[in-house]
């Protein structure tokens, strides 16, 4: 009976050991996720991603909101940001990307369902 036990433990501490390390079977984890969609859609549509509004994980991969600046204005509150529904695979490389908004930065959204 104690044999058991201990054999669950050291499985537990095993898996804990490979999650904290990062060599779990579940790909990357999700700051290299948001890292990697940030440098990936600026590199495409050849602008700054400035930060990442939305973030969750799905059945295909990954799912992201990114603010983009698409033209810088004085003063900054006047500029012209973008969001971008940018979708990944499992392991973190971009599938899709399609801008969702225009917005100047200074400038609150109505409420919209779903945080968005």
């Amino acid at each position: 009976m104690a044999n058991t036990k201990d054999t669950q433990q050291s499985q537990n501490s095993q898996k804990e050991h490979k999650e904290q390390s990062g060599t779990a079977e579940q790909g990357p984890k999700p700051m290299e996720v948001l890292r990697q969609a940030r440098t990936q859609l600026g590199e495409l549509i050849g602008m700054s991603a400035e930060s990442v509004s939305s973030f969750e994980r799905t059945e295909d991969g990954w799912s992201l909101e990114v603010e983009v600046l698409e033209l810088a204005r004085v003063p900054d509150t006047m500029s012209l940001m973008a969001s971008y529904q940018v979708d990944l695979d499992p392991e973190g490389q971009l599938t899709g990307y399609r801008r969702v908004r225009r917005y100047e930065r200074g400038r609150a959204d109505a409420h919209r369902p779903g945080g968005r």
